[in-house]
């Protein structure tokens, strides 16, 4: 493999400039990553996106021509055809338009208040195959939208996860409270390994994608609630 292989190519998606610009900056000057374009719309982002293939689409929400939800899910969505990841990072930290972006088939979400290194390290775990979700957020998205997720298909989700062994319930829960891995193994005295594993059975037995899908079923299932 070439240094040129080992790069983390990357298509920066935001409609501030001044925004787009800091991205590119602080995302060029990464040995491991590499700007391949930028997009000031959704509708350039994928068209972009399916053009150039980047490992990681960082994405904000509100654009004109085509928002951010829209433009993700035609990208890494269900019905996407060879999907591409994507981190979405906005300035919103309740909208609801956070959970749609999730649901439309977002890797990730950070917001845009975090820390350079916060965002080079959201994209290198995106690129790794893994998700994020900063842990704030997973917070407060279970206190916003416990009851609005949840919908008449709650009772058959939930008889869904009869399938995993208590202790991969006891995981799924602290997963969807936006614990992380090493908090995980904090909590139930375990190590970090011994949590990867559990996560990737979890995913398996309820075939999903993704830690991200993880949180938005235990959410919709009532698993953790606004009050945990």
């Amino acid at each position: 493999m070439t240094f040129a292989d080992s790069l983390i190519r990357v298509l920066v998606c935001e409609d501030q400039e001044l925004v787009r610009t800091g991205y590119v900056t602080i995302f060029g000057a990464q040995p491991d990553l590499e700007v391949v374009g930028e997009a000031a719309d959704g509708r350039t982002a994928v068209e972009s996106a399916r053009r150039l293939r980047p490992d990681v689409v960082v994405m904000d929400i509100r654009m004109p021509v085509l928002d951010g939800i829209e433009a993700t899910r035609l990208l890494a969505g269900p019905h996407a055809v060879d999907p591409v990841k994507v981190l979405v990072v906005t300035t919103f930290h309740l909208d609801e338009y956070v959970y749609e972006a999730l649901r439309a088939g977002a890797s990730g979400f950070l917001l845009k208040d975090a820390p350079p290194r916060e965002l080079v390290h959201g994209i290198r775990t995106i690129a790794a195959g893994e998700s994020l979700l900063a842990p704030a957020v997973t917070r407060q998205l279970v206190g916003r939208f416990a009851d609005r997720i949840r919908d008449p298909r709650r009772t058959a989700a939930a008889e869904a996860l009869s399938v995993l062994a208590p202790r991969e319930t006891e995981v799924l829960r602290f997963v969807a409270e936006g614990l992380s891995n090493a908090e995980i193994a904090e909590r139930m005295v375990i190590s970090r390994e011994t949590v990867k594993t559990y996560v990737s059975r979890i995913l398996t037995k309820l075939d999903l994608r993704d830690r991200v899908q993880a949180v938005v079923l235990a959410h919709r299932v009532g698993l953790v609630t606004a009050h945990d």
